[in-house]
């Protein structure tokens, strides 16, 4: 394939201007200007979209196995591709768990067999998710595991949490966190502590632990104060942010009730703020959608009985636009692409000759969001019916033009 006259930007070598990309063999092969292209090779018009490093989403609850009727692997990985993603890691709250290596390698198989984007699990810290018993993380790694985290639910023994991360020391898999003490929970408008205490605990046990951690979804400021106060102890730590937390406030639940409910909760303005200049000065490493698809019915119930969360992949790219207006490119794809792909230590966030052809074409074209053309059996998003700035036009993998213009072409 030869992707031609697009806006390439890549972080990794410096690259934001006008070049062709050419791919042979599933890998990057050329990197010019005016590329000729060769007999019987594809060619992909990418004038007036910028090219980038295939968008890879680090957070996303895909269901399978437990759950198909929330979604499956195949319908998150082709609701993936629609979004703009070549890649995403899904989360272990599945039933049964991602705990194990056989359950690994259902999920890997699934993958392979749907033949869309790249997934990769995300395994448990503790079996069952349970908050209890260890797990062999080595083992777990070696069968593809990228991460570790029992999201969905926090490891509430902190004696429990040390004991892991000390187990997983020489492993080279982060720790990602989900930080909530439900305990501390208030209802609709649930304490922000509740969220800051796990963080500062979490931070603490990474420091002492020796342990590379990520803390998911961050969503106040006095999380993000505490991801500052790490970097500047030297702690191995990485954050992420969701478009919901970075647009929308609390607000939303007393207009909407369970149908804004999402774990954590929708934050005060100052926190909404806090978190666009974390995404502006460095201290958000990376954009997460935390995709997490429900049934209508199941967001259509009263407040507390309402199930957590929205999907997100397929609106990601443009939301994040549009609660960040005029963030540079460059940023942008390190946000989306770069960053991603080096927290999980997962190949892609480079366009470098030799490195995996995943590419994301996107543009400024406003679009409006209709969540009954999702690729995702999930429907609930606050951005139904929102304009949105920003829109993924292509997406590559491997070589492979597998959507185009919102369509699947798998």
């Amino acid at each position: 394939m030869l992707v031609r006259g697009g806006h390439v930007i890549d972080p990794t070598q410096e690259l934001d201007g006008r070049f062709d990309v050419r791919t042979a063999h599933g890998l990057i092969a050329e990197i010019g200007d005016h590329l000729e292209p060769a007999q019987a090779e594809e060619v992909l018009d990418a004038q007036g979209a910028c090219v980038a490093p295939g968008f890879i989403d680090m957070h996303v609850h895909l269901r399978e196995p437990g759950f198909p009727e929330k979604e499956t692997i195949a319908t998150g990985a082709a609701a993936a591709l629609a979004g703009g993603f070549t890649a995403i890691a899904c989360m272990p709250n599945t039933n049964p768990a991602i705990d194990s290596v056989d359950v690994i390698a259902q999920v890997a198989g699934a993958a392979d067999e749907a033949k869309l984007a790249r997934v990769y699990p995300i395994a448990a810290i503790t079996r069952g998710r349970r908050g209890q018993e260890l797990l062999d993380y080595a083992a777990l790694a070696a069968a593809g595991a990228v991460g570790f985290s029992d999201d969905g639910d926090w490891v509430m023994d902190s004696r429990t949490l040390f004991d892991a991360a000390q187990a997983a020391q020489n492993v080279e898999r982060r720790f990602i966190s989900h930080c909530e003490d439900e305990r501390l929970r208030a209802g609709a408008l649930s304490v922000r502590a509740a969220e800051d205490v796990v963080v500062a605990r979490d931070l603490i046990i990474a420091q002492h632990a020796r342990k590379a951690w990520h803390i998911a979804h961050l969503s106040t400021r006095g999380a993000l104060a505490l991801m500052r106060w790490a970097r500047s102890s030297g702690i191995d730590a990485t954050c992420e942010v969701t478009p919901h937390h970075l647009h929308f406030t609390d607000d939303l639940i007393a207009e909407r009730g369970g149908k804004a409910k999402v774990h954590p909760p929708l934050r005060r303005p100052e926190d909404v703020a806090a978190l666009r200049e974390g995404v502006r000065d460095g201290t958000i490493d990376a954009f997460a959608s935390d995709h997490a698809p429900h049934g209508t019915a199941e967001k259509e119930l009263d407040f507390n009985r309402a199930a957590p969360g929205f999907s997100g992949l397929e609106i990601a790219v443009g939301a994040y636009a549009l609660a960040v207006p005029g963030l540079a490119l460059k940023r942008f794809v390190e946000l989306l692409s770069t960053n991603p792909a080096r927290i999980l230590g997962v190949p892609g966030g480079s366009l470098r000759v030799g490195s995996s052809a995943d590419m994301t074409l996107f543009a400024d074209r406003p679009w409006i969001v209709d969540s009954a053309r999702f690729y995702s059996k999930g429907r609930a998003t606050p951005f139904d019916g929102v304009t949105l700035p920003r829109r993924a036009l292509a997406t590559v993998v491997g070589g492979r033009l597998l959507m185009r213009d919102g369509k699947i072409r798998a």
